[in-house]
């Protein structure tokens, strides 16, 4: 009984680093906020130039708050975008309120990403096929409107940038970092 009793600080002090790691990693997890229901875009709406996605009525979109953490070399999904005028990013972006040509390396984030604008008008480098880029983020893929959390969504400088043949933009899988 006095070997047990020596040693069950040392047991109970192992179990709480345990749950704690455990309780810590769970937290770190960027989970689903809710759902909404897709509505028909109104006429003139959805512009699928860069096989975007338009919502589609009555499909159901998860939505997030977050974005997964970002790290070193934070794994993401590149999609294409265009942010000129006429485009398929719609509207001028958030950050600047104005268009950029599909020649300059520019893209936007998830919603946690994005953080409240917090990235607005800085580079991130995105690694991806062997090369890397420098782009400057410029809007927000809102991830609580049914954007995914983890897409960087990229204009046409920088697929070519990271020497993508064009027969497969769309859609790949990156790491990015802050620059």
């Amino acid at each position: 009984m006095k070997s047990f009793c020596s040693k069950a600080p040392l047991i109970f002090l192992i179990t709480f680093i345990i749950i704690t790691n455990c309780l810590f990693s769970e937290a770190q997890k960027c989970r689903p906020s809710g759902r909404i229901i897709g509505k028909k875009p109104p006429p003139g709406q959805c512009n699928q130039e860069d096989d975007s996605d338009c919502c589609l009525q009555g499909k159901v979109y998860t939505t997030y708050e977050c974005s997964p953490q970002v790290t070193g070399q934070t794994k993401a999904y590149l999609t294409l975008n265009s942010f000129q005028k006429g485009g398929d990013g719609g509207g001028p972006s958030e950050c600047d309120n104005k268009y950029h040509p599909d020649d300059t390396p520019v893209v936007a984030l998830s919603t946690g990403w994005f953080n409240n604008k917090s990235r607005c008008l800085n580079n991130i480098r995105i690694s991806a096929n062997g090369r890397s880029v420098v782009a400057m983020v410029v809007d927000e893929c809102d991830s609580r409107k049914g954007c995914k959390n983890n897409i960087v969504d990229a204009s046409k400088a920088v697929w070519e940038a990271l020497g993508v043949p064009h027969d497969q933009w769309g859609g790949m899988d990156i790491t990015w970092s802050d620059a």
